[in-house]
């Protein structure tokens, strides 16, 4: 009887152990395939849920997908105003002498900021880069300055950028997380898309503008993979051989990043192999796009009686397939707001829930700007609604 119980316990035991430790690894991500790539990262677009990941927080030199902090730094400035794709750019001594891979630009030639753009997503031209941050922060240094500036703000805790170009420089480093981060900030900009996903394209170079230089995508999935929307390939021996990856489909966008793989052709290979097992396990339900109008709310005080709340940004959120897809929102917005408010303020968010957990939240912004109203302003409103009130 003794050992009937003993027997019963062991094997209780050894089914308890299999039943953890088999729950564990489907619950937690057991590693669905080996890569080669020092460190790697597959993350949704969107929410910015990480699904897969090797050594995220691992630094290392990220070669020239450190373009991916120029390019976000330029898309912003385009969309506030400050430069435009027509502006001339005049080419420096400095950047006209950049080694590493290039466009060969000429010192004292001028080039258009759309060309400067299209050879930084295309090749990866390291003069382009240099002459599109000088032209915006008139120096290399002020513009790095920037770049950790813009670094920190994002939450990248382990970057630090001492070139535009990705150069080696021992001090220069980023980790896959923090590509990750940058990656998706970028495209936020659906404009850049118009470079980033170009195969072949050609440019005029040289102060004649004489010299053809033809540009052929350093990304290759540009040709061969469904749905690819960029994004940034790099190389220095340093660094290995990397690329940020990202592709749609669907409503799902994901983010694929490999950082120190051993050959050109390992990083497109298991940059694929995250992509397909992460279009192949997940969904995406859309829960808003940018700028959707979400509520019409009182303004009190102003020169507009009312005022259009905005999605800050669109939102999706990323389920298993198979998964329940009753998901929750929650509006938090006040009834009214007092003047002034300014443009993409942040007035609310909405909370979304899955079972009455929180998996997200999506900022609510104001539309447009409403100026404080003067007394004149507030006269006429008064008149206007009591002539309007006697009316008959």
């Amino acid at each position: 009887m003794y050992k009937l119980i003993n027997n019963r316990i062991l094997v209780s035991a050894i089914f308890l152990l299999v039943f953890v430790f088999g729950f564990s690894s489907n619950s937690f991500g057991e590693e669905p395939f080996k890569l080669e790539a020092k460190s790697a990262l597959l993350m949704d677009a969107s929410s910015g849920e990480i699904i897969y990941e090797k050594n995220i927080h691992e630094k290392t030199p990220p070669a020239s997908i450190t373009k991916i902090m120029l390019l976000l730094i330029a898309m912003e400035e385009l969309d506030s105003g400050k430069i435009s794709l027509e502006d001339e750019v005049y080419i420096s001594a400095n950047s006209s002498r950049m080694g590493g891979t290039q466009v060969y630009l000429e010192e004292g030639e001028t080039q258009k900021v759309d060309d400067l753009l299209k050879a930084i997503c295309i090749r990866s031209a390291n003069d382009a880069a240099v002459a599109l941050a000088e032209h915006i922060s008139g120096s290399i240094e002020v513009f790095v300055q920037r770049m950790n500036e813009r670094a920190k703000e994002l939450g990248m805790n382990n970057t630090l950028f001492k070139n535009t170009t990705g150069l080696p420089d021992g001090e220069h480093v980023t980790t896959a997380y923090d590509v990750g981060i940058m990656s998706k900030e970028l495209l936020k900009h659906p404009k850049i898309h118009d470079w980033l996903t170009v195969y072949m394209t050609d440019i005029y170079v040289g102060k004649k503008k004489d010299k053809v230089q033809t540009l052929v995508n350093t990304n290759k999935l540009i040709r061969d993979y469904q749905g690819i929307t960029g994004i940034k390939t790099g190389h220095i021996s340093d660094a290995g051989h990397c690329l940020s990856a990202s592709a749609r489909r669907g409503n799902l966008t994901l983010i694929s990043v490999i950082l120190g793989g051993p050959t050109s052709n390992s990083r497109f290979a298991e940059s694929k192999q995250l992509l397909d097992y992460g279009f192949a396990n997940y969904d995406s339900i859309a829960i808003c796009k940018k700028n959707d109008i979400i509520k019409n709310i009182s303004v009190l005080k102003g020169k507009n009686h009312t005022l259009n709340i905005v999605a800050e940004n669109e939102y999706s959120v990323l389920l298993k397939k198979g998964m329940t897809k009753d998901i929750e929102k929650e509006i938090i917005l006040p009834d009214s707001i007092s003047a002034p408010i300014k443009k993409g303020e942040k007035i609310g968010e909405i909370i979304l829930k899955n079972k009455g957990q929180e998996i997200g939240r999506v900022g609510l912004v104001s539309e447009k700007e409403i100026e404080k109203a003067s007394l004149l302003d507030m006269f006429k409103k008064v008149t206007t609604s009591f002539l309007g009130y006697r009316k008959p």
